[in-house]
């Protein structure tokens, strides 16, 4: 069956006028109510619900403006289209000032109201799809759902709480998987920019030569195949905010440009001449030591204070132990409305295992293997053996192949038994290591090549 129309809204002291109006309406699909005074329409207003409310100007006893004002009052955010023969630039401006959505001036095709009506309906739609993603954003990225309540996550939700109604630049710091982003997200989405954009910028990800110009964007043959200007990720997030994610992988000559920008509050796009104004607030997160990259000399140390106005460490699960209960259950029960599966819990043994493991990828570890073990659990319960083997191996020494080993064998030799224990998959095995794929490549690489990697 199939579900009803749009309810419209109309009223018209001339019942000619009224009942092409309703019949043109609806045969474009809508449910129609037809109001032939001010009164009447504002008595069906008071008992149903209504999308738009198409009146006209003139009519004896409440005439339109009254209407939409009234209506205003009723039903908030209700869009009105005001109907006149007796058009003029004070009716019009007057009619806008009151709430009209939109201004007909009869006589009109009906063609042009169709097309408002639907340009109006779908804005209204769009506008409550708009809020509803915003709210689910919000309900996935708020502070309620940074999980946990060891010492080392208290000390995140006050300091969450303390910078989030600031505009205060925030560097966040932890090891891969942690939840830096999650952090980053619950900030934006608790202070009063929450309804403006959050833009991620993956400064690991991006090519050092389409860096710039992604986030700053460029101007019309700035370089060959800059066809058009086009705005960069900061740009995008006026008014919102801007994670500079692995802030610690940018390269001294965009380090410089970084401190402009906090600097300045205006970026200049590549091939451009004007400064450009952007209101943005930016949060930093990186899992590496930023005070030792600016003692190597890797990192400004003038950007790195700049950075650093107030710092968030995120704790390793493995200092949060007491945690993973209240995680492997959140994840339980997220995952078990995703696949639409009645899981309702772990076993005891379950929790045991997940407790007694190291968990080098951190909650992301932690939170892929809970994901798995909902989808292919055979019960309502997660049993030990529906985690992944690693999960479920007990903590062994590690014992090195042979005495003597540089730190550089050492290193190469880790990195290649992580590699084993996780089939070759680089991702997992940059999180188990605890740094970014980028590095993780980085130090392939130079290996294949048959250097030295020197830190």
């Amino acid at each position: 069956m199939t579900a009803p129309g749009p309810a419209l809204l109309v009223a018209d002291d001339d019942r000619v006028a009224l009942a092409l109006l309703g019949e043109v309406l609806a045969g474009e699909g809508y449910v129609v109510r037809s109001a032939p005074s001010g009164v009447e329409c504002l008595r069906l207003a008071e008992r149903e619900p209504f999308d738009l409310a198409i009146v006209d100007l003139r009519m004896p006893d409440v005439d339109g403006l009254e209407v939409t004002r009234r209506l205003a009052a009723m039903q908030p955010g209700l869009p009105v289209i005001i109907l006149t023969a007796f058009a003029t630039v004070d009716t019009a401006i007057e009619a806008i000032r009151e709430g009209a959505s939109d201004y007909l001036s009869k006589p009109f095709r009906m063609e042009q109201l169709k097309i408002v009506v639907r340009r109006i309906l779908e804005s209204r739609r769009l506008a409550r799809e708009n809020l509803q993603y915003r709210q689910e954003l919000q309900d996935r990225f708020g502070v309620q759902n940074l999980v946990g309540q060891s010492p080392g996550m208290v000390e995140v939700y006050k300091l969450v709480a303390r910078v989030a109604g600031l505009d205060t630049t925030v560097l966040i710091q932890g090891e891969t998987g942690t939840g830096k982003e999650l952090v980053a997200r619950a900030i934006h989405f608790a202070s009063p920019r929450a309804q403006q954009p959050f833009v991620i910028v993956d400064c690991s990800a991006l090519a050092e030569s389409l860096f710039e110009s992604e986030l700053f964007g460029h101007e019309r043959g700035a370089f060959t195949g800059a066809l058009s200007a086009r705005r960069g990720l900061f740009e995008t997030a006026a008014g919102g905010t801007c994670l500079l994610d692995e802030i610690g992988e940018v390269s001294p000559g965009l380090q410089a440009k970084l401190l402009r920008l906090l600097q300045e509050q205006s970026i200049r796009r590549v091939g451009g001449n004007d400064w450009i104004p952007v209101n943005v607030r930016i949060i930093a997160a990186t899992n590496r030591d930023l005070a030792k990259r600016v003692a190597e000399g890797a990192f400004r140390e003038d950007l790195y204070y700049r950075l650093n106005v107030v710092t968030i460490t995120v704790p390793p699960l493995r200092e949060r132990a007491q945690d993973i209960p209240l995680l492997a259950q959140h994840f339980v029960e997220k995952y078990a409305r995703v696949v639409r599966k009645p899981a309702r819990g772990l076993a005891r043994e379950t929790l045991q295992l997940l407790t007694a493991y190291h968990w080098p990828g951190n909650v992301r570890e932690l939170e892929n293997a809970i994901e798995r073990a909902v989808a292919l659990a055979p019960s309502e319960l997660i049993m030990p053996e529906d985690l992944p083997p690693q999960s479920r191996q007990e903590s062994v020494p590690l014992v090195l192949p042979a005495h003597h080993m540089t730190l550089d064998e050492v290193r190469r030799w880790y990195i290649a038994k992580v590699l084993e224990d996780v089939g070759g998959n680089k991702v997992q095995a940059a999180e188990r290591l605890g740094i970014d794929r980028a590095t993780l490549y980085r130090l392939l690489r130079r290996w294949a090549a048959g250097a030295e990697v020197e830190e």
